[in-house]
């Protein structure tokens, strides 16, 4: 009854709530965004939600539009500047995910959207993430979040769309905040950003 019913209306209240709680802080983010990133301060994505419905996302951007002598975006690194690291160390860059949720093509809790080019990357088991509504935060990102390896990730994600509890939301939201203020598992080890999703060697 939960996760087929009370869960989107819980989603529907707490981030209509939040947006309205949150406008000052929304706007403060938008109008220093768009003089630290020289421009759009919103990044938006094509990402895959349940059913593998494409939805775009909305978040804060992080990194700069710098390019090279040749017109190519420079490495994420170099484009991932002091601001941005904010962001994404104080999660801030997520808050603009309420929308999603409101509008109902998100969830507070459950797999984070990927990228739309891994769908075709996926085995059978680990395609069961998209069961359900993507989360705001999930079960792997307060289990090492994107410290963790692709496979681990995904085993999490599929073992929450089986067992979806209040009880369940409630514990991963406050673990979500403890991990917020300790910034753990921001980044992978060598990388500024999550490293790409290759594909699985396993076809379970």
């Amino acid at each position: 009854m939960y996760a087929k019913f009370w869960k989107r209306v819980l989603d529907l209240c707490i981030s209509a709530v939040a947006l309205l709680v949150l406008s000052p802080v929304l706007l403060i983010l938008i109008l220093v965004g768009a003089v630290a990133m020289k421009g759009n301060p919103f990044f938006t994505q094509l990402r895959p939600g349940k059913d593998e419905k494409i939805f775009r996302l909305i978040k804060f951007r992080t990194m700069t539009m710098e390019k090279d002598s040749s017109g190519k975006l420079l490495p994420d690194a170099r484009r991932l500047n002091g601001y941005g690291k904010f962001l994404r160390a104080s999660s801030l860059d997520e808050l603009p995910e309420l929308i999603n949720i409101f509008l109902g093509q998100m969830s507070l809790v459950g797999p984070r959207p990927l990228l739309v080019e891994y769908l075709p990357l996926y085995n059978a088991q680990q395609r069961h993430r998209h069961d359900v509504r993507p989360g705001l935060t999930g079960l792997a990102q307060v289990n090492g979040r994107n410290l963790l390896a692709w496979e681990d990730r995904f085993r999490m994600d599929v073992e929450y769309t089986k067992n979806i509890t209040l009880l369940g939301d409630i514990k991963i939201l406050l673990l979500t905040v403890k991990n917020v203020l300790k910034r753990d598992g921001i980044s992978a080890e060598g990388h500024a950003t999550m490293e790409p999703f290759r594909g699985s060697n396993k076809q379970e």
